[in-house]
């Protein structure tokens, strides 16, 4: 595990993006593990800014870690929304590599499955990056007494539904189920970034890398992981 303590916010997304952009020119046509969410947001736009400067991205596969069940690509709150919003529409990755799950699939097992298959197909990912929920859920990996090891869909938490009804007009939109990766898919990544920015997930950042293994606190598994990165905004 190697830890990076970042002064500030803008720090911390500049040092991620170029981590990032590393692994782009070593292996133009890697495989990435994407999140939404606030954490991610200064990455991405740094990512745009290099892409800018001439960061080639067109060979890159991209497979997000979730979406909403019952949100359309074109709602503003779906996670097809948020990263062409923020990375896909100022960069040139070829829109047949971007994978994302259909939240609106009329048969969702089915989609849970191909999406694992389409994963599996791409030999995992070369680089998984998640960000650490308020529950210590990563992806939509909830808290349980145990967890989906494959792309599968799940109820979300009453925490993590307050927590995202910021992005939305009231807490009563705020969908409670999503699609996600599961952690076997997650660990399977050769390398994996966990993006930690704020005072208040210090506590629960503390409980995933030096408390016990437990899917009480799902990304404690990431200590198991032989490649771990955590970048944050505070000395943990």
């Amino acid at each position: 595990m190697r830890i990076i303590v970042a002064e500030n916010y803008q720090e911390f997304s500049r040092w991620a993006a170029h981590f990032v952009a590393g692994l782009v020119r070593g292996k133009p046509n890697c495989v990435l593990g994407l999140p939404t969410g606030s954490t991610p947001v200064g990455m991405y736009s740094e990512i745009v800014r290099m892409h800018q400067q001439g960061l080639d991205l067109q060979d890159v596969q991209t497979y997000n870690l979730d979406e909403y069940v019952g949100l359309s690509p074109a709602h503003p709150e779906s996670y097809h929304y948020f990263m062409r919003q923020h990375l896909f529409n100022h960069v040139n990755v070829n829109s047949e590599q971007i994978h994302i799950p259909n939240g609106m699939a009329q048969d969702l097992k089915l989609e849970c499955e191909q999406y694992e298959e389409r994963i599996q197909n791409a030999g995992g990912m070369d680089l998984m990056i998640l960000g650490l929920g308020p529950n210590g859920h990563i992806g939509f990996n909830e808290p349980d007494s145990q967890l989906g090891t494959k792309t599968h869909v799940v109820y979300l938490t009453p925490e993590t539904i307050q927590a995202n009804a910021r992005f939305f007009p009231n807490v009563g939109q705020v969908p409670r189920q999503a699609v996600t990766m599961g952690v076997g898919s997650i660990m399977q990544a050769k390398e994996i970034l966990l993006l930690v920015s704020g005072e208040a997930k210090r506590d629960v950042l503390r409980k995933a890398l030096l408390g016990e293994v437990t899917t009480a606190v799902p990304a404690s598994i990431l200590q198991l992981h032989p490649h771990l990165v955590v970048v944050t905004d505070f000395a943990v």
